[in-house]
């Protein structure tokens, strides 16, 4: 174990065992600190450098601790989304909070998307600035640094609705302004040669996001909020394990 070690902490609500054996895992490369209600876990790990920290408000705990440097990085966890996410945006100042998320496919094949939450990338402006976001991330990563813009439809659908028009079109400009590439619809295409994907916008994100990993037999190994000062992988509490998110969080430290 290296002497500056790095600490991550992560939270606990529920499945505990699930979250404390991807702790375990990870543990090996830097400190995990697991916050929880007091009593949520019954038998405490041995390993020396898995600790519990146990309150009330285990999510307004582990965001406290980020936000004074007790911990280098955090992740959700198990813990509701409501009101981790909300301690967090109070915490930082910030009105929503912006993700990409690292996703995987059944064959193994990982990309990033974004947006993934549904107030998330419905501007212009909002998407450039996910795209230059995104583009770091996936450097980290070791993805590729093309960039594909999901649009509405095909070229060949224009004039078939109006929505559709309009998001082919908004697709164009973001590409055009970002040096990116129009994908048109053909997500199956895109992440072939892109390293980030651009969703139309925050439902259809989400719903590529949910299709993918809770009906596709794909991963969600975590999806990093871009928009503060602070490094924090939002996680789904339907995730079979957390040891990629925490690694995620671990490479973000780097």
């Amino acid at each position: 174990m290296p002497s500056a070690v790095k600490r991550i902490g992560i939270g606990i609500f529920e499945d505990p065992d699930k979250v404390i054996a991807s702790a375990i895992t990870v543990s090996r490369t830097c400190g995990i600190c697991c916050y929880c209600c007091p009593g949520v876990i019954s038998k405490k790990p041995k390993e020396t450098f898995v600790q519990i920290v146990e309150s009330a408000h285990p999510g307004k705990a582990m965001i406290d601790d980020l936000m004074a440097g007790k911990i280098d990085a955090a992740v959700r966890g198990t813990l509701p989304a409501s009101t981790t996410l909300k301690a967090l945006k109070t915490a930082e100042g910030v009105d929503h909070l912006e993700r990409i998320a690292l996703l995987e496919t059944a064959h193994g094949k990982k990309f990033l998307l974004t947006p993934v939450g549904v107030d998330e990338g419905w501007t212009v402006p909002e998407k450039l600035e996910l795209i230059r976001k995104g583009r770091i991330i996936a450097q980290k990563f070791g993805l590729p640094d093309k960039v594909g813009i999901l649009s509405g439809g095909r070229l060949g659908d224009v004039g078939r609705h109006k929505q559709v028009d309009a998001s082919m079109a908004e697709a164009e400009l973001v590409a055009r302004l970002s040096g990116s590439v129009h994908c048109e619809i053909l997500i199956e295409d895109a992440i072939e040669t892109c390293g980030l994907i651009i969703a139309p916008d925050g439902i259809s994100g989400n719903l590529i996001f949910r299709t993918l990993t809770f009906l596709g037999a794909g991963k969600g190994h975590g999806a990093p909020v871009v928009n503060i000062s602070r490094i924090f992988v939002d996680t789904s509490r339907a995730s079979p394990n957390y040891a990629n998110a925490l690694l995620l969080a671990a490479s973000l430290l780097e």
